[in-house]
């Protein structure tokens, strides 16, 4: 028998990615590709899903994801599948590629519970290396700043030479070729932070010349929240380039009335012609490691010197009083959260270490009859690593605000992975399992914060728009058939801070590149997932020098 399609998703309510009212349809694949969208009544199909009563939207995408070691762990990205995503987003401030031989050693060295080789040295050698190896998600990844900076001068707190200035844009350029989405920073952290604005504007023309994105960490989110921001505007404005902001978030209690006033300041560089979007998590804690608490001269030089000035007692007490004392110098992340009882330690490396998992700060201090700063020195000593925490830091009223900006989307700022095997050695912040549904269940369908129609756009059609990614983000003919059906009765998050791994729920049937990956809720451990290039790959430059 001849079928007119492949694939049928009969009677569901169409959420088309496009922000309008939803209509009652049906969407037919054939292949890799949505081949109709709307009333295919008596087409045939080899398989006929019927949806009635759910929500057919297109697969959504997550921006910005830590999963690019996870899913070479395990490929099944099952926290973030049963949440709907299709897409994931690497490359914060760091990204897998390129790197140099005593690069690939380092990450070697630095590796905690999850091991893996590294046979790869460009973006596009381990692009191509995961695609092989079979995952369940789309992937894409931007080049990092901090990547390219350790390539040309490791370590160190100056500036590049002209030479080595050439050599990082070349590194920008074959990065970009080989389909980076852009370019990336991670400017509160080392060696992030060493870079000057000029530096950083320099590398984002390069990857303006391929209509790349420059994202960033901004270099504060804190007590300099509005300059951070300013520095982001005078990089596209000089670059000319599209700009996003990492995580958008206000840090400490006495800034966050500064939210309202960024808000502004985005939507009237907007309006003056630039491009400038932004991507968010649905919490008020954030997640990184013990070296934000302290000063980034520390970190000058790497991981290794960072934990033998840590032995120096000298350097310790001269950090005693720096870490506790209020600046707008550097970003405080101890003083923000305004001490031990709101952190929480994430994850430790050293089997002696892993039962702090789970406990705050201060009752790891009291344990060891310590002080909380002195337990962050011993700790990082200790377990030879940058020790993961979770931190509160934020408020609920600007996370609703933020989600009601039309040019704000959403990102995990998590791995993918799954509350089995090699993951339960760690600790993990609820986001990894719950930003997505969360955003769905809590901020969407009970608080009705904005529309179901518009929280769809917002991650779909907004981030593959900002990304330039032309074929995927909509329910459209020709499209990548990336397809999450859900129910907004049901979807929920379920992770919490005590209990983070734990899957969300809600979540009944995706699809990827048209293969389904979660049949009624359960994976089905196929692994379609390739690789989503960005808009210069394999194209000369626009406006080349």
């Amino acid at each position: 028998m001849a079928y007119d399609y492949d694939l049928i998703l009969h009677g569901g309510t169409i959420y088309d990615g496009g922000g309008v009212a939803p209509f009652t349809g049906d969407v037919a694949v054939v292949g890799q590709k949505i081949a109709a969208v709307g009333r295919l009544d008596g087409a045939s199909a080899r398989q006929v899903v019927d949806v009635s009563g759910l929500a057919v939207a297109p697969g959504f995408i997550n921006i910005m994801s830590w999963a690019p070691i996870t899913l070479i762990i395990d490929g099944k990205s099952q926290s973030d599948i049963r949440q709907g995503i299709t897409l994931e987003v690497f490359g914060e401030g760091w990204s897998e590629g390129p790197l140099t031989d005593e690069m690939r050693l380092e990450v070697l060295a630095q590796q905690g519970d999850l091991k893996y080789e590294v046979p790869w040295t460009s973006l596009g050698d381990y692009l191509e290396y995961l695609e092989k190896r079979g995952v369940s998600t789309n992937f894409a990844s931007f080049v990092g700043a901090d990547t390219v900076r350790i390539y040309a001068l490791d370590h160190e707190n100056r500036a590049p030479t002209k030479t080595e200035l050439d050599l990082m844009k070349r590194l920008v350029r074959q990065s970009m070729e080989e389909g980076a989405m852009g370019m990336s920073t991670a400017l509160i952290y080392a060696p992030g932070c060493y870079a000057s604005t000029e530096e950083i504007i320099e590398l984002a023309k390069v990857v303006s010349e391929y209509d790349g994105i420059y994202i960033s960490h901004l270099r504060s989110e804190g007590n300099s929240f509005l300059e951070g921001v300013d520095e982001l505007l005078r990089i596209a404005r000089e670059a000319n380039i599209r700009s996003e902001i990492y995580h958008l978030k206000a840090m400490g209690e006495k800034n966050w009335p500064k939210m309202e006033a960024v808000l502004q300041k985005v939507e009237e560089a907007r309006a003056q012609g630039l491009r400038i979007t932004a991507d968010m998590y649905t919490y008020t804690a954030g997640a990184t490691g013990l070296g934000a608490t302290m000063p980034r001269w520390v970190e000058e030089g790497g991981h290794n010197a960072w934990v033998n000035r840590l032995k120096d007692p000298a350097i310790r007490e001269r950090l005693r009083v720096e870490m506790t004392t209020p600046t707008d110098a550097w970003e405080n992340v101890y003083l923000m959260a305004k001490g031990g009882e709101n952190i929480i330690l994430s994850e430790l490396k050293t089997p002696q270490l892993k039962p702090l998992i789970g406990k705050t700060l201060a009752e790891a201090a009291r344990a060891r009859g310590k002080s909380e700063i002195d337990t962050i020195f011993d700790l990082i000593v200790e377990d030879n690593s940058g020790v993961g925490i979770v931190y509160f830091i934020m408020s609920e009223e600007n996370i609703r605000k933020q989600l009601q900006r039309s040019w704000v989307c959403l990102g995990s700022d998590s791995p993918s992975q799954a509350p089995e095997g090699i993951f339960l050695k760690s600790g993990a912040h609820p986001r990894a399992y719950g930003t997505f549904a969360r955003f769905l269940g809590k901020y969407v369908r009970d608080e009705q914060v904005v529309p179901l129609e518009e929280a769809v756009r917002k991650i779909t059609s907004l981030p593959a728009n900002t990304l330039k990614v032309a074929d995927r983000g909509w329910l459209k003919p020709g499209y990548f058939a990336d397809i999450a059906v859900f129910d907004p009765a049901r979807v929920q998050d379920h992770a919490t801070y005590a209990q983070p791994q734990q899957y969300a729920s809600g979540m009944v049937h995706v699809f990827v590149n048209g293969q389904q990956v979660l049949q009624d809720g359960e994976h089905t451990g196929a692994t379609p997932g390739q690789i989503v290039r960005g808009p210069g790959w394999k194209r000369k430059p626009q406006n080349s020098r």
